[in-house]
């Protein structure tokens, strides 16, 4: 791996790649790219720059192509700067027939920005979602690693509050 991809590559994110490489047969490295990608995107602010992808294709072996594939098809993964926290509202139709719309449309009134967007102040990253695996308690958000069930304005409110 080249130099500059070393330094994006920080030793601590390699040897966490390293564990999750170890999970799959050597000839199936490019079985660990989720995981590298989030590693990576971890460490680096919450986003993958390009060069960033880059450089986790070249540590796992798989043309960088690849490595785009699945960073833009996935939709845990941010191609552009995010706030310091991410809200994912879902939208698909369970969540939808509870209440998302009114859910988004509070968000998007409280921190005066749009989905895809982020407060001016770079704290909060307003984004849509299709299906966060919680039906049966929609509607449903995820904030970092948690997941907010059965969200009504009142509980986005005291959600809001916590956050610095």
């Amino acid at each position: 791996m080249a130099d500059n991809q070393t330094e994006l590559l920080a030793a601590a994110v390699r040897a966490e790649i390293d564990v999750e490489l170890a999970k799959y047969p050597a000839d199936q490295r490019q079985s660990a790219v989720m995981a590298a990608l989030r590693l990576a995107q971890e460490a680096h602010g919450g986003w993958l720059p390009r060069e960033l992808m880059d450089a986790v294709a070249a540590y796992i072996g798989m043309p960088a192509i690849a490595v785009y594939e699945v960073a833009t098809f996935y939709s845990m993964y941010e191609l552009k700067p995010v706030g310091r926290h991410k809200i994912c509202v879902c939208t698909n139709i369970s969540c939808l027939l509870r209440g998302s719309e009114e859910v988004v449309s509070h968000l998007a009134e409280r921190l005066g920005i749009g989905l895809g967007e982020t407060t001016p102040d770079g704290r909060i990253t307003l984004k849509e979602v299709e299906c966060l695996g919680a039906c049966a308690n929609a509607p449903v958000a995820q904030v970092g690693r948690d997941y907010i069930e059965e969200l009504t304005p009142a509980k986005v409110d005291r959600l809001l509050e916590g956050m610095e």
